[in-house]
């Protein structure tokens, strides 16, 4: 499990912060979209399919992310 800071930039992409890894990559699909339910499975720019529990969508904010399988990308 990872802390994942989420913040949506300039263009209305959600922007998924790792700072261990100094990673930052764009969401670019979520499972469950909607203000209510947010989150799911989500998968990144690098190809990273990442799961955050289902909740409300509060950005910027800090969530718990767990990786479910690494992407191609470097």
């Amino acid at each position: 499990m990872a802390k994942i800071m989420l913040r949506e930039n300039d263009a209305g992409e959600i922007l998924f912060y790792l700072a261990k890894r100094d990673m930052e990559e764009i969401i670019t699909e979520l499972e469950f979209s909607t203000d209510e339910k947010w989150g799911g499975t989500v998968k990144l720019t690098n190809g990273d399919t990442w799961y955050i529990t289902p909740q409300e969508k509060l950005l910027p904010g800090e969530v718990v992310a767990k990786i479910v399988e690494r992407g191609d990308a470097d």
